[in-house]
């Protein structure tokens, strides 16, 4: 069985992994822990622990269970209170960490539970925060929400400490057939992996391509203007000197009355895919968003079975 590594975190993977699991292939999915907003950012500064949201979200989006159980975990307390806004994965996940000893036999104990196919690993099990630094090196914004505020003016990110990576981890990177960066939100979401010495040091050796499933639509106050080369230059800038070996990404037209939808607010689709060849990566177009409550989202189904067509012929 072909072994798959995907990095990510937030909503952005939660879409491809839904897709991934229905093929016969081996997903390890590693994810970032440095949120700190919401539920996530008060458990994570009360209890001294990673951040589990992304955690929790990958879980259920790779669970295989009764959908009352799914939504039961997603549920978010509303009621004024200490327990207010957190949804129960969070909180099972936090409880699941004092029992089993660390994030990552929480996560996999709750695999367990949620019968899922594939294995989800937090990046760290340090308690990191996102530092992003201004050209003269000088100021710094501090904390993953901070950072989505002031993209613009930060040159670069790193963590406030060292984060230690598991022999797991790079096990998985060393044996893996295809190495994928999912959708989300670039520089909060997918760039925390690659500031990681050890995790850049393992991509370096892995034999694997590397893969970037490029977002659908810009971040307002992250990408603004960004088209997919853009995504993929900022990502070569982290990975040194490795680089994204393959694209995928939306060549399907975007209904107009949606269009206009997303042109009339601060997000805009994602354009550029003449010149990613120029980056010396393969580039695969397709068919592959969907709508969704009036958004567009990548569509599950097509876009794994788009990964997994080129995994198969690769």
């Amino acid at each position: 069985m072909k072994k798959v590594v995907v990095f990510g975190g937030g909503t952005g993977i939660s879409n491809l992994l839904s897709g991934l699991k229905l093929f016969p292939i081996d997903v390890t999915t590693i994810v970032a822990v440095s949120d700190n907003g919401s539920s996530t950012g008060v458990l994570k500064e009360e209890l001294d622990i990673p951040a589990v949201g992304d955690i929790g979200k990958v879980l259920l989006s790779m669970a295989n269970v009764d959908q009352e159980f799914t939504d039961l975990l997603r549920y978010r307390f509303s009621k004024e209170g200490t327990l207010h806004n957190h949804p129960v994965r969070n909180i099972m996940l936090a409880a699941l960490i004092d029992t089993q000893g660390s994030l990552t036999e929480a996560a996999k104990y709750m695999a367990k539970i949620l019968n899922v196919k594939g294995t989800v690993l937090p990046l760290t099990e340090d308690r990191v925060e996102l530092v992003g630094m201004t050209k003269r090196g000088v100021d710094k914004f501090y904390g993953e929400e901070d950072v989505s505020l002031n993209v613009k003016k930060i040159a670069r990110l790193h963590y406030d400490k060292e984060v230690h990576i598991s022999s797991e981890i790079k096990k998985k990177i060393k044996e893996a057939d295809l190495i994928i960066f999912s959708p989300g939100s670039l520089y909060t979401s997918i760039l925390p992996h690659l500031l990681s010495c050890e995790i850049v040091s393992s991509l370096k050796k892995a034999k694997a391509p590397l893969m970037y499933v490029s977002n659908l639509v810009t971040q307002p106050g992250e990408t603004d203007g960004y088209s997919v080369r853009d995504h993929v230059d900022v990502l070569n800038s982290y990975l040194e000197c490795r680089k994204i070996d393959v694209v995928v990404a939306n060549s399907g037209e975007v209904d107009k009355r949606i269009k206009k939808k997303y042109l009339d607010t601060e997000n805009k689709l994602t354009v550029g895919l003449e010149d990613i060849e120029e980056t010396g990566a393969e580039v695969i177009t397709g068919d592959i968003f969907s709508i969704e409550n009036e958004k567009i989202r990548h569509d599950s189904l097509k876009t794994a079975y788009l990964i997994f067509s080129y995994l198969m012929n690769s």
